[in-house]
């Protein structure tokens, strides 16, 4: 992989400051950069592929709480961690804290993770709409259930549970700094807030001053920042100006696992960063179709997942339509490698083209919401009926 210096003439190119390591109850990540949860995109092949460029904590695909209670075969598959993982981070969605506290009592017994986070930010409409994801925190006796029993079930085996939020429904409907304390005084181990509201989705810019008055409205327990981090560069941004303790990745490093090499480097003052040129992203691209069909065992479901990382890999790279058109329907690792081959290996590392945001960032819509969800901040038993179709596999935030 080509490394890059910054020149002294550079240094405002490539920010470096140093950072402690991230401290989560007992658990200390040397490096504090955590990768978000994203469905279809976070297995062991991802996770591992990231962790070989740099450190930080590795969080699952986010499974349900009530798929975790039936023990449904592929939610179980989720939770799987390789012997390489140092810290064994799974990511847990509910909206019933019996289901919750089951969930994460069966995980801590059974000894399958070493830390585990709650989703409160998913902002997908089949899931607010029911009251789940970012529009649970609204209903703050429910949000406060939930959080209690899962740090209590956690603690029975002193494991850490953090949680990842968005700054609320909308901007009329904040629900973070309230939801915040909330949380610190149920003793969770840290605090993720994505600086969007659920009806942002992923449009706009993300707010880090939502980010930096959490920090100075919660000084006592660490904050984690999201939203709008695509380089060391911009994580290093994040931290001078919102005060965070680290940072969460998320779309930035889909078809980018070399960024958390750029992270480490960044967060440990360093100004080298990765700039891979065609051959070294094709080789990359290639090492994750092998490392999905090793996850999945099986060659077919292993290249039919790695299709749709083609247009994340080679997002400013010269690659010709027809030729990713044709990655993109791969059948098996030999017709992969084969078109991999027609690429012009002569070409370096593209420069801007490769930076900037990646994956859709949709339109600000209006949030889905159950009949009546906003008209009190208190769960009634009509809504909480609702909720049990909320506990979808379905992740974001």
């Amino acid at each position: 992989m080509t490394l890059s210096t910054d020149t002294p003439a550079e240094t405002n190119a490539a920010p470096q400051l140093k950072l402690p390591p991230l401290q989560l109850g007992k658990l200390t990540v040397d490096t504090p950069v955590v990768l978000a949860p994203m469905a279809g995109v976070t297995n062991k092949a991802f996770r591992t592929l990231c962790q070989e460029y740099g450190g930080g904590l590795y969080v699952t695909e986010m499974v349900t709480a009530r798929a975790l209670v039936e023990r449904k075969p592929e939610s179980m598959r989720i939770i799987d961690h390789d012997d390489h993982e140092k810290i064994r981070s799974i990511q847990i969605y509910g909206v019933d804290a019996v289901n919750v506290g089951k969930a994460i009592r069966m995980v801590v017994e059974e000894d399958r993770a070493d830390h585990i986070d709650l989703n409160f930010g998913c902002p997908v409409p089949k899931v607010t709409k029911r009251g789940g994801g970012s529009a649970l925190p609204w209903k703050t006796d429910l949000f406060t259930a939930i959080v209690q029993t899962a740090v209590r079930e956690a603690s029975r085996n002193d494991i850490p549970l953090t949680i990842k939020m968005r700054k609320g429904i909308d901007e009329d409907h904040l629900t973070y700094l309230d939801s915040a304390k909330i949380a610190r005084d149920a003793g969770v181990a840290a605090i993720a807030l994505h600086g969007r509201t659920a009806a942002q989705h992923y449009a706009g810019k993300a707010d880090w001053d939502s980010i930096a008055q959490l920090r100075e409205a919660i000084p006592d327990v660490p904050i984690l920042g999201n939203g709008d981090i695509f380089s060391a560069e911009d994580a290093v941004a994040m931290v001078e100006q919102t005060g965070v303790d680290g940072v969460v990745i998320g779309r930035g490093c889909q078809g980018r696992p070399w960024l958390f090499g750029d992270l480490q480097n960044a967060f440990e003052g360093t100004a080298e960063r990765y700039r891979p040129g065609v051959t070294e992203v094709a080789d990359m691209i290639y090492r994750h179709a092998e490392l999905l069909v090793e996850t999945f065992a099986d060659e077919h479901r292993g290249l039919r997942e790695i299709r749709k990382h083609v247009a994340w890999y080679f997002k400013g790279y010269p690659v010709g339509g027809e030729l990713r058109a044709k990655m993109a329907t791969v059948p098996d690792l030999a017709t992969f490698r084969e078109l991999l081959g027609q690429l012009d290996h002569s070409m370096g590392y593209p420069g801007a083209a490769v930076e900037g945001p990646r994956g859709r960032a949709g339109t600000p819509k209006v949030p889905s919401l159950p009949d009546g969800w906003l008209d009190s901040r208190i769960l009634g038993d009509t809504e909480r009926l609702g909720l049990v179709e909320a506990e979808l596999d379905i992740s974001g935030g």
